[in-house]
């Protein structure tokens, strides 16, 4: 199976250039499963059901979100009627969505995308990593489900690589998100799980972590209240890492992707 997580989307400039590429990468890398994290694709902060619809509509399976997961109110309301997206699992018992989802794919093959957010320099929520091993246990790779993607949405580096090592063997990748800088540690760890710090993202890179820099230098420099962040608006990278799993669903591969924008190239080739 052929797996791609794109990285955080922010503003309309990483919209645009997802939309624009998926359906290219999709035919190209005869990919079996897309899967984007959206928290910041609504002007750099939340998702809507609109832009959610146009990643669906451009070739896009399951939606991930964040610590930006309720900045549009809309998402409150919305997330529950959507099994395609996915919030933390590790949010408190009653808060709206779900932690992870399994998808279906039109052979019957099933697919499934966790997402805990980490503690360390964010919000103080329940244990991530009781949170994904209720979840993995759950599903085990290879038998119940034939993929599984687990999202590590985390500030700290060794949080995320602990998250990496926790989940070897028990999923087909785990991937870091929310820095918004793509790792060049793309690799697959001794149990067969792919792995990456952070996948980057689909934005802007002429600007702070997608934000146009002259608001966010100021707040820097100036040490005062300045202009609200916006996203930058050049042209973007789409950033991300596309994974191959053998029979038993874990990794045999996994190559980073980089198209478009300021950033070296990387596109992923496979035998033909």
């Amino acid at each position: 199976m052929r797996l791609m997580y794109l990285g955080d989307v922010v503003g309309r400039s990483g919209r645009d250039a997802v939309v624009r590429e998926v359906p290219r990468l999709r035919k190209d890398l005869k990919l079996d499963f897309v899967a984007v994290c959206g928290e910041n694709a609504a002007h750099g902060f939340g998702l809507t059901a609109a832009i959610a619809q146009d990643f669906y509509d451009a070739g896009v399976d399951v939606v991930t979100l964040g610590n930006h997961a309720w900045d549009q109110r809309e998402m409150l309301a919305y997330i529950d009627r959507d099994p395609r997206i996915v919030r933390p699992a590790n949010y408190p018992d009653g808060t709206p969505g779900r932690g992870a989802t399994l998808y279906s794919l039109p052979d019957g093959r099933k697919v499934l995308v966790v997402q805990v957010m980490g503690r360390l320099f964010m919000d103080p929520l329940d244990c991530p990593f009781a949170s994904a091993q209720a979840i993995l246990q759950k599903y085990p790779l290879g038998a119940a489900v034939q993929a599984v993607i687990v999202d590590i949405h985390a500030e700290a580096t060794s949080e995320k690589m602990s998250m990496g090592h926790f989940c070897d063997g028990r999923a087909s990748l785990v991937a870091g998100t929310h820095s918004h800088v793509p790792t060049a540690d793309a690799q697959v760890l001794p149990g067969g799980t792919a792995y990456i710090t952070d996948l980057g993202m689909c934005g802007d890179y002429n600007s702070v972590i997608g934000m146009k820099k002259e608001a966010a230098m100021a707040r820097f420099v100036r040490k005062i209240p300045g202009d609200r962040l916006s996203p930058a608006e050049g042209d973007a990278t789409v950033c991300g890492v596309v994974v191959e799993t053998d029979r038993s669903g874990k990794a045999v591969s996994v190559q980073p992707l980089r198209i478009a924008g300021r950033l070296q190239q990387a596109e992923p080739g496979f035998p033909v």
